[in-house]
């Protein structure tokens, strides 16, 4: 579980806590979805936070709720959330959401990279020959992934694997629908200067069978951006996320050995900082609203 205990909100009733979010119920029977400063790295919540990072996932989600609204739509019912999580928690609607990871890959990269170098493929579809790390694919792809349990990887999977799980036509519509909400946002981050290399959805759907869009949208937590004049394939791009904590603990001045199953280290201030600072180019990048 989290090693941040989630808040207690007047009225609310605590439900579950995932990685970075908190969800309550409300006594109207309506969800609230918090964002904590919690950061995770190689399946570990860290004891560090990162100052004002859940407010800059939920504003930056917000923000393409709304240039997505015309496509699909969304969870968010409301803002006016109690004074204690405010700015970093919506009220939304209860979905039954769908048992797989809605995946979106314009780039090859992260395990998507690894599938095609062990078999020239990923998820069941062959890729050309040749192609490198963060190389442009020759179309955007559906790689769908099951859920895995908390603190587990999720599993890359074959589309079949989908079509068995929900059957062949709403298969059909998560495809359909994540391709076209990447579509929308590559083409919208491209023009802030900024490459969306792949995005997770997560979709549910209502009682009467309508899909929505759940849980965050094209953050840096679900979402691989670039800046795009410096992307160079064959090699790790730099990125807008918290690649800044993984390359830290990683180094020997973490000393810490991620194969001894022990909790890394805390972050010192300097990697705090620029995490956040990443987090905060981006969404001012992408938004154009300054924080």
């Amino acid at each position: 579980m989290p090693t941040s205990a989630a808040p207690t909100i007047d009225g609310a009733t605590h439900l579950s806590s995932g990685k970075v979010r908190d969800l309550y119920e409300l006594p109207d029977g309506r969800l609230l979805m918090v964002a904590s400063d919690r950061i995770s790295a190689f399946d570990f919540i860290l004891d560090t936070t990162i100052p004002d990072k859940g407010e800059i996932l939920t504003r930056m989600s917000l923000w393409w709720f709304d240039q997505l609204a015309d496509l699909v739509p969304h969870h968010v019912l409301s803002t006016d959330v109690p004074d204690a999580v405010r700015g970093r928690a919506v009220i939304c609607e209860r979905l039954e959401m769908y048992p797989v990871e809605c995946v979106a890959r314009g780039y090859l990269t992260g395990t998507g990279l690894l599938d095609y170098r062990a078999t020239g493929e990923v998820c069941g579809i062959a890729l050309p020959a040749g192609l490198e790390d963060g190389s442009r694919l020759p179309e955007p792809m559906f790689t769908p992934a099951a859920k895995g349990a908390f603190g587990e990887h999720d599993e890359n999977v074959a589309y079949d694997t989908v079509v068995d799980a929900v059957g062949a036509d709403v298969a059909a519509s998560l495809r359909d629908l994540t391709l076209l909400v990447y579509a929308r946002a590559e083409s919208v981050a491209r023009e802030r200067g900024i490459i969306l290399a792949d995005t997770k959805l997560e979709l549910g759907r209502r009682p009467d069978g309508t899909i929505v869009l759940g849980d965050e949208v094209l953050t840096p937590d679900s979402s691989r951006f670039w800046p795009a004049d410096q992307w160079q394939p064959g090699r790790s791009q730099p990125s807008y996320d918290k690649q800044i904590v993984r390359d830290w603990l990683l180094s020997p001045a973490a000393g810490w050995d991620r194969a001894s199953g022990d909790a890394p280290p805390p972050l010192p201030d300097e990697i705090v900082e620029r995490t956040r600072a990443r987090y905060l180019e981006a969404f001012e990048k992408l938004t154009g609203q300054p924080w």
